[in-house]
């Protein structure tokens, strides 16, 4: 029976909800060549049929891949289960605005994903995805490796590009992250950024030729606040986001699927980090097939690491009052 399946195929992927996000990362994946099969799975079954027959007729363009529309035993073999499932964050919302709604849905969900699969990697995507991860994690009693959330992987993405368009040089080049919250306190770890190696202050002098300790401050400030309020303004705009949150989700999967050992600052439970305990948050952390191998805790400032147990404390209170 498949729900006594306890190995997993390194070549298969689940993902749970077809909303905007679901299907994004969906249609993201197929293009990746990094699964050969693809299961759907939304409460609405019309509308995973749908999407996987959509992102299906694009496989001649790909490579050869099976896509279907499934129900939750068709998830035992999956190496990772993508959980992408809740309410959308609306105008004026908050991330944490969410929660309640939220883990109402995943405990519908996550008996129902251990069920049938014990062995895969189980990322949440869904908001607030701190909270969510650490309520999966509870909810399913599985190792800490292996239930991760997305973090702050596209936050550490919109930081590095805002720099990049500051400085006029290639993005991937800087080496800079977003930790604490998915959300309104997260914080850029902008004592530890740096370009190619050299710290961003030194690479402010070289190409914008700033000096001043307070011009500098303000123009980080200005970046910071931007990749904060770039999920609001986006939403704003177009109701949702979803093409970035899907190219984070597929560099994810690379690290886990190829076991790449990459640093990438998803969420994970913390242990002593920084003195912090019993929490979920966003921290750069080795990951490979195993999912979380090592958090890597980061340099911090002084005043960041005040911001960092800051956010650790409204997760904190949040989880407290949906009762974990």
């Amino acid at each position: 029976m498949k729900n006594k399946v306890h190995y997993v195929d390194s070549r298969k992927v689940a993902v749970i909800g077809c909303g905007f996000v679901g299907s994004t990362i969906a249609f993201a994946l197929m293009q990746s060549g990094l699964f050969s099969e693809m299961v759907l799975i939304d409460v609405d079954m019309k509308k995973a049929e749908g999407e996987a027959m959509d992102i299906g007729h694009g496989i001649s363009f790909a490579r050869p891949m099976k896509i279907w529309a499934g129900v939750y035993e068709d998830i035992a073999d999956a190496a990772i289960v993508i959980v992408t499932a809740g309410a959308n964050q609306k105008p004026g919302e908050t991330r944490l605005d969410l929660v309640h709604k939220n883990i109402g849905i995943l405990r519908s969900i996550m008996p129902e994903v251990t069920k049938y699969n014990k062995t895969g990697i189980i990322m949440i995507v869904s908001n607030p995805v701190d909270i969510l991860t650490y309520a999966a994690l509870k909810i399913s009693g599985l190792p800490e490796n292996r239930v991760i959330g997305s973090g702050t992987v596209l936050d550490t993405a919109r930081l590095k590009y805002e720099i990049g368009e500051f400085l006029e040089v290639d993005s991937r080049g800087v080496h800079a992250f977003i930790v604490g919250e998915h959300g309104d306190s997260e914080i850029a770890a902008w004592s530890s950024a740096n370009v190619s190696g050299v710290p961003l202050k030194e690479f402010c002098k070289i190409r914008n030729d700033i000096d001043s300790n307070k011009e500098l401050k303000e123009a980080m400030e200005e970046i910071a606040e931007r990749v904060k309020n770039s999920a609001y303004e986006i939403i704003e705009r177009k109701q949702a986001t979803y093409y970035g949150i899907a190219m984070a989700v597929k560099r994810i999967c690379e690290a886990i699927v190829r076991d790449e050992k990459s640093v990438l600052p998803i969420s994970s439970m913390m242990h002593g980090e920084y003195g912090l305990t019993d929490v979920v948050l966003s921290m750069p952390a080795i990951v490979g097939e195993d999912g979380v191998e090592h958090v890597v805790p980061v340099s911090l400032d002084e005043e960041e690491q005040k911001r960092l147990w800051n956010s650790a404390k409204v997760l904190k209170e949040i989880q407290k009052q949906e009762g974990f």
